[in-house]
């Protein structure tokens, strides 16, 4: 309660920056058309939740009988390179006459008035529009700020007990790392289980070397998980599954992997990393890192 709105205020009013600049492009929707999409390929978001209803990815491609993989391009901010120019502006001529027609009046009121907007107007319906956008990613903005904050905490835990942040050089193996040093947001290359020649990269939020190790040593891997609620934990609780037999596969049954936890995690989330042999600390319990060496 404390802390997601404000994650949710900060992202909507960078957003609400976004939507203004996408006004201005389109002459306030007075002048939407293909050759604007094509200039700024990203504002398609801001169509999307400009209608009435707001439309979802899935409903524009049919209703403009485009491709999935145009509009993805396009969400993403660039065109499709392989797309012929005339048939990409046939698809974006589609698309901007959907939204066009379903341009919520409600929000735009100087379309059917024919007039330009106040400034106040445009700022008010660039937030609605950021409102939008905002609640349709709601739970990834102040899961991903949540994050960081909770890895926030463990720097601060590791801190005040001597360590000192200190990135890992790439490639380089990671049981050489520095005693008494993490770093965060780390790529730890395994073995690609399905070619079993080639490495991967799998990120891991957290790696610290203990201090009193002798080298070569494996350091402690953390993942930081928080959940708003029972629901969502069961769609990604197989992530840290696949993601440890990766790591023991490649270095041995002797990885030590951690989750952190906040928010609801319940009797059978935790009853099934137990049996993938994971452990986990709660963040209410932070002096339980202790138990890790540190």
């Amino acid at each position: 309660m404390n802390f997601a709105p404000k994650a949710y205020r900060e992202t909507r009013g960078k957003t609400v920056e976004q939507v203004e600049l996408g006004l201005i492009a389109t002459e306030d929707f007075t002048k939407l058309t293909p050759a604007i999409v094509q200039e700024s390929p990203a504002i398609l978001p801001m169509l999307r939740m400009s209608t009435c209803p707001p439309l979802a990815r899935d409903r524009l491609i049919g209703l403009a009988d485009s491709t999935k993989n145009l509009v993805g391009c396009l969400e993403e901010g660039k065109v499709p390179p392989k797309l012929s120019p005339l048939l990409l502006m046939e698809h974006l001529g589609r698309i901007t006459s959907i939204v066009s027609k379903m341009l919520d009046a409600d929000i735009f009121p100087w379309l059917t008035e024919k007039r330009r907007p106040t400034e106040e107007e445009r700022y008010r319906s660039s937030t609605i529009v950021a409102d939008r956008l905002c609640g349709a990613v709601a739970d990834p903005i102040v899961r991903n700020a949540q994050e960081k904050r909770q890895l926030a905490t463990i720097e601060q835990y590791l801190v005040k007990r001597g360590y000192r942040p200190q990135e890992h050089t790439p490639g380089e193996p990671i049981d050489q790392m520095e005693p008494g040093t993490f770093t965060f947001r780390h790529n730890v290359k395994v073995t690609n289980s399905k070619t079993n020649d080639k490495t991967v990269n799998i990120p891991v939020d957290a790696v610290i070397q203990p201090k009193t190790v002798i080298l070569p040593h494996l350091p402690v891997l953390i993942e930081a998980k928080s959940a708003g609620d029972f629901t969502n934990v069961y769609k990604r609780r197989k992530e840290e599954a696949v993601k440890v037999s990766q790591l023991r596969a490649t270095y041995g049954e002797n990885v030590v992997f951690v989750l952190f936890l906040c928010g609801y995690f319940d009797a059978a989330y935790l009853g099934y990393e137990a049996a993938e042999g994971i452990d986990w600390v709660w963040e209410h319990r932070l002096e339980d890192l202790a138990e890790l060496g540190f």
